[in-house]
């Protein structure tokens, strides 16, 4: 690193002290923290994607979003060179800068992580990066940090893409990648003429909604998916959209709206009510990379039914293998090779869905808990679908599966409504579904698109849907520990190694029940071990996680609430 380029990080380092006391960790989520906290992360987050940029010779992304965090809360994270989060690889570097305590420990980190990954930073690559916030007053001030954090670089450039849900930022990366048009328009032109295409190739024969049932309500959780979905609405037609609970609609971001709240708590967000029943109902977070689906049943006392990530899912992957049993047809079998086609879960997921997806005759596998790990494991087929009971998921299409469809699609002309044989046709939804979803990270926007255009194929409402299969009852707990690092586990972590013993008395507990289930797990966020069972009754449920949250107690000595 050459004598300019130390000098500038130290001269604009120096305007970025971080807070006694305060020691951040980069996760799933990035960093994480009460605004007034992250001006220093963030600047340092800036230097990082410049030096993601210069060693991926791509461009890079920087979200400044604290999701479905209260309000006075913000975050940063990384969009990589696929559009995807930043490698784990980088992660330790990332705390190790946030977390260094001079200017000067920070140009020495720097230095040493530069000569260790070999980049380059003599300005022979042009570096990008791509700036996006969400809707938090915080916003601007912790995007000039960004841009300061990145200019720190010789050369390299900041461009603010403006407020963003954090998957358009993440798409946006990914595309201008690919060599693609990238701006905010060309991501609401992809997915309204792949919406249209799909529901140009919904059979004939199928009943169409009417009435009521063309409409869907969302709870925007007052954040920015809410004004995004609106201008998206005005490009489709089939499809009415009712937002509620949008950032222009003066509603504290988070605060008894939005995806996170309704499936942990179950009950309405604000503004939704008996006038809804019937109506297909959706809930996005605050940044709207997650959405569930929710009934307001009659008299529902501000209770509901909630469909959440797990039957979106079943929903994707039931679509997905139609089409593909029609594309495997033998007469059809030109120019396809066959998909491998597999399914990504963490052990939160609902049993029951397990169940109805192996039975569907799909391929299911199983992650440690975290985006970042499920979106890994879906790379390696030629059609990956993840998603986590939060609503956070996506499909993903493997380069070599997407050429064979182009191949078998390159001589029909959807425009003149003269299709082939169920091959083609099939062979048309799974290309324009992999332009809907959006395929860099989950995305509420796109996914609550495609789960409409589904229903609609289907022939369905939201009930019939719901009646995939029913959720086994469930109930987590949490243990307070010292250091929860004393627990160990594997196998997707629903095997504990550490301490020795404790295992076993989970299972014996589990027994107790025929359709028992139960797994303990250290967080990764705070200093507690998660419990979470599974039985045949919700009094069951409940007595096997108390037993089992007794145990962990028993065996690490501490208490649990």
């Amino acid at each position: 690193m050459n004598e300019e380029q130390q000098c500038l990080l130290l001269s604009s380092a120096s305007h970025f002290w971080p807070p006694k006391g305060v020691k951040l960790s980069y996760g799933t989520a990035g960093f994480r923290a009460d605004a007034s906290l992250l001006q220093s992360t963030v600047y340092r987050v800036g230097i990082l994607a410049a030096l993601r940029s210069l060693k991926t010779r791509s461009v890079i992304g920087l979200m400044i979003t604290a999701s479905h965090n209260k309000v006075s809360d913000n975050g940063v994270k990384i969009a990589d060179a696929s559009g995807g989060m930043l490698s784990q690889h980088w992660e330790p570097f990332a705390d190790a800068l946030a977390n260094a305590p001079s200017p000067q420990h920070l140009l020495l980190l720097i230095n040493e992580f530069v000569e260790k990954e070999g980049i380059s930073v003599d300005g022979d690559w042009q570096v990008e990066v791509l700036l996006g916030r969400d809707t938090r007053p915080s916003g601007d001030a912790l995007l000039q940090a960004a841009k300061q954090g990145v200019t720190s670089i010789v050369g390299a450039v900041a461009t603010d893409m403006g407020i963003l849900t954090t998957p358009q930022l993440h798409w946006m990366v990914r595309a201008r990648n690919k060599g693609m048009k990238a701006s905010e328009q060309d991501y609401f032109e992809q997915l309204s003429s792949s919406f249209r295409c799909l529901v140009d190739l919904i059979p004939a024969e199928k009943c169409k909604f009417d009435g009521v049932n063309d409409k869907v309500v969302v709870d925007g959780a007052n954040g920015v998916g809410g004004v995004k979905l609106k201008d998206l609405g005005k490009l489709l037609n089939g499809l009415i959209i009712e937002v509620r609970n949008s950032s222009e609609d003066g509603g504290v971001l988070n605060d008894g709206v939005g995806a996170d709240y309704v499936q942990k708590e179950k009950v309405l967000p604000n503004n939704f009510g008996s006038k809804d029943t019937g109506i297909r109902c959706v809930s996005l977070d605050g940044d709207a990379d997650r959405l569930v689906y929710f009934i307001v049943p009659p008299k529902s006392s501000g209770r509901i039914d909630l469909v959440d990530g797990d039957k979106i899912l079943s929903l994707f992957a039931l679509f997905i293998r139609e089409q593909l049993s029609f594309l495997n047809e033998k007469e059809d079998m030109k120019n396809c090779h066959q998909a491998h086609v597999g399914v990504i879960q963490t052990a939160y997921a609902n049993g029951a869905s397990t169940n109805y997806l192996k039975l569907l005759g799909l391929e299911v596998n199983f992650t440690p808990t975290g985006v970042k790990y499920l979106h890994e494991k879906a790379t390696e087929f030629d059609i990956g679908i993840y998603f986590e009971a939060n609503g956070h998921g996506t499909v993903l299409f493997s380069e070599s599966f997407i050429e064979s469809l182009e191949a078998r699609t390159n001589e029909i002309s959807l425009g003149s409504k003269v299709l082939g044989s169920e091959g083609e046709k099939a062979a048309l939804r799974l290309l324009a579904l992999s332009k809907l979803i959006n395929q860099a990270v989950g995305d509420a926007l796109s996914g609550l698109l495609l789960v409409e255009v589904i229903l609609q194929h289907m022939g369905w409402s939201i009930n019939k849907w719901n009646e995939l299969y029913h959720d086994l009852p469930s109930k987590q707990l949490k243990v307070k520990v010292a250091d929860r690092t004393a627990v160990v586990t594997t196998n997707a972590e629903t095997v504990v190694v550490s301490p020795p013993g404790l295992q076993e008395a989970i299972n014996e507990e589990t027994a107790k029940d025929p359709q028992g289930r139960c797994f303990v797990r250290p967080s990764g966020t705070e200093d507690v071990v998660r419990v979470y069972a599974e039985a045949s009754t919700q009094e069951a449920a409940d007595t096997l996680a108390n037993c089992v949250a007794k145990l962990v107690d028993q065996f690490l000595g501490f208490n649990s609430s």
